[in-house]
């Protein structure tokens, strides 16, 4: 039997992880740590970086999110940019993922990524939201995208800030800024912000560890003679 693979989700929110790690809970994954965009402390054998809400692009250094394990870093991202996914690779990352991917596309993905491969998996569309996973604002009725614009306004950028960091034009940052202003019930920028503030869109700060699966378990060899 082979071990199971060991995981930790980085994420800057505890509904976004929260969702990542119910539907790998029940897979042949040991979800070790989970917590905002630190360093890992544990030793785990991949990090899944769910991008919601992050400052993507070149500002992501893959480095920060290992120390000395040798842990292979994975893209979880709705940006399906395809600039953004071949800076993510030439970066350093093992794979980049697409959240319209099932769990089990996911879970076989990682595996392969520990096998060794570079996977990118994409989909086809990325307002396509028939994967697992959760996001601020769902129970809202906002989309991953126009969540995630939320999520960058609340942290304060611009919109032309936003289009630059997160390839998207100008015009479609308007688009889902207007969007989510409808759903929301809000006018103005700086009550967008107080209404993210409100409900859950100021970034987390907490880092979990499973104290249970810190340690990595001991390998121990089959019997003499065993098949």
């Amino acid at each position: 039997m082979s071990a199971r693979l060991r995981l930790a989700i980085v994420d800057d929110y505890a509904v976004v992880i929260a969702g990542v790690a119910a539907f790998l809970a029940a897979e042949d994954i040991d979800v070790v740590e989970t917590g905002a965009s630190l360093p890992v402390i544990t030793d785990v054998d991949i990090v899944l970086y769910d991008t919601f809400g992050q400052v993507q692009g070149d500002g992501i250094d893959l480095e920060d999110f290992v120390r000395d394990s040798g842990a292979k870093v994975v893209i979880y991202s709705w940006n399906l940019e395809p600039d953004l996914v071949r800076r993510a690779i030439a970066g350093g990352a093992s794979g980049y993922l697409s959240k319209v991917l099932t769990g089990p596309e996911i879970v076989e993905a990682l595996h392969r990524v520990h096998q060794g491969e570079i996977v990118t998996m994409v989909g086809d569309h990325e307002t396509s939201v028939g994967g697992e996973g959760d996001w601020p604002g769902r129970a809202f009725g906002l989309s991953p995208r126009e969540s995630e614009v939320l999520a960058l306004i609340t942290q304060g950028l611009s919109n032309q800030e936003i289009a630059d960091r997160s390839y998207l034009s100008i015009n479609s940052v308007k688009t889902y800024i207007r969007s989510a202003y409808r759903k929301v019930e809000v006018n103005r920028r700086s009550q967008a912000v107080l209404w993210g503030v409100r409900n859950g869109f100021e970034p987390d700060t907490v880092r979990t560890v499973d104290h249970a699966l810190r340690r990595r378990p001991p390998v121990v060899p089959p019997p003499v003679g065993a098949l």
